[in-house]
């Protein structure tokens, strides 16, 4: 990166930092851009000095890995540095040369592709650039620190007591456990219920070997100890799933929060005949006593915007969304 772009990367990041800590305690410290797939692009404000820097990255996910399941096969995501409080004309400059880049680039315009820009949820500002150039809130990282008590009280009849191997209330007969690698056709059909529910909401693109990779991960998964991986029984037949990433294995989001020991809480599923009753709470509440006590700082996930379950559920959980992450599909549709 030339030298005079690093010098106004630098700038340009001192006053994000600010702002991102008056926004939200829990962002990262602005660090330096991604490498991209050409120089920066840069807003110039009113006062002639850069206002944004815009890094566009083409990432080709590969059809044998999970990540596909999880979105588009080609992704144009584009992240952006916004120096002053009102941020919608800087990130309506930047938007309007990405679109134009992406017009030049033939990929895409294919149907599997997607325009990607992760913004935090907080800094309202950007909103309505965003919406004007057709992108949509597809999903939301949220995040819990340690501690953070759950909104809706966990009763007697749906709790589970804190325990490092089983825990069972006699009121509903509900058992939670480790899992354990002799389980492995229950975790993964589990697993398989979150893709096919949120295929409802584009939040997952079911793959034709998602089944078989998802077998081989939960696999892998549940041969490691301490175990990260939590089953809830009820008269002893499996009824919900929670899957954690340990932080070993979540650095891959662990930069869009503060430093810490960073968990990603990556599954978890309430048989649908079982929903209402109090079981997902308490297999959510448990896992949080066994974080909580691996000394875990922060725990992130993943919901769709439009699931009518999910953010209800984990905001009273004592989750809070962080980023919200904004798509035009395909990418030739962003404007």
């Amino acid at each position: 990166m030339p030298w005079v772009i690093r010098d106004v990367v630098n700038d340009i990041n001192k006053a994000v930092a600010r702002r991102w800590r008056d926004i939200d305690p829990l962002l990262p410290e602005s660090g330096d851009l991604p490498e991209g797939c050409m120089a920066p692009l840069l807003a110039i404000g009113p006062n002639g000095r850069p206002s944004g820097l815009g890094v566009c990255r083409h990432q080709y996910v590969p059809a044998d890995t999970l990540a596909q399941t999880w979105g588009a096969a080609t992704k144009f995501v584009l992240t952006v540095r916004l120096r002053e409080p009102d941020t919608k004309p800087a990130l309506d400059d930047l938007l309007t040369q990405w679109r134009e880049h992406l017009d030049a680039q033939p990929e895409a315009k294919a149907d599997d592709t997607a325009a990607v820009v992760n913004w935090p949820s907080r800094d309202v500002t950007g909103v309505l650039a965003l919406l004007a150039h057709g992108l949509r809130p597809m999903s939301v990282i949220a995040a819990r620190p340690a501690g953070r008590p759950a909104t809706v009280t966990v009763t007697a009849s749906s709790a589970t007591a804190s325990s490092a191997t089983a825990s069972a209330t006699p009121a509903n007969r509900l058992v939670i456990r480790a899992a354990e690698p002799g389980d492995l056709d229950t975790v993964a059909e589990l697993e398989m219920g979150v893709v096919r529910y949120d295929a409802h909401f584009a939040g997952s693109i079911p793959r034709p070997d998602t089944e078989a990779l998802v077998r081989a991960e939960t696999r892998a998964a549940l041969g490691g100890r301490p175990g990260w991986i939590w089953l809830a029984e009820r008269d002893g037949l499996p009824v919900a799933l929670t899957v954690v990433e340990p932080p070993g294995a979540a650095t891959w989001i662990a930069g869009m929060t503060r430093p810490g020991a960073t968990t990603y809480l990556q599954t978890m599923f309430v048989q649908p005949g079982a929903r209402g009753a109090g079981i997902g709470a308490a297999l959510v509440d448990h896992v949080h006593h066994e974080l909580d006590a691996r000394g875990i700082e922060t725990t992130l996930l993943h919901y769709a915007q439009v699931n009518p379950l999910s953010a209800p559920f984990w905001h009273r959980m004592g989750y809070r969304p962080l980023w919200t992450t904004w798509e035009a599909r395909p990418a030739a549709t962003l404007r």
